[in-house]
């Protein structure tokens, strides 16, 4: 299960990229704003598998 978690926080983690960078090249401040909301989510996500990992080690 928390390989499933790290694996959607890494794709989280892209999508938004991805997102950011072509809102930032078509020039939609939304779409940016979306990309860079992703990566923190991604980002939260995987921190929260981190600490569960250190904790049950």
């Amino acid at each position: 299960m928390a390989g499933d978690q790290k694996a959607k926080a890494k794709k989280e983690q892209a999508k938004g990229k991805a997102k950011e960078a072509i809102g930032r090249t078509m020039g939609n401040e939304r779409m940016e704003a979306e990309g860079r909301a992703g990566q923190s989510k991604g980002d939260a996500r995987q921190a929260k598998e981190k600490a569960k990992d250190t904790f049950k080690h």
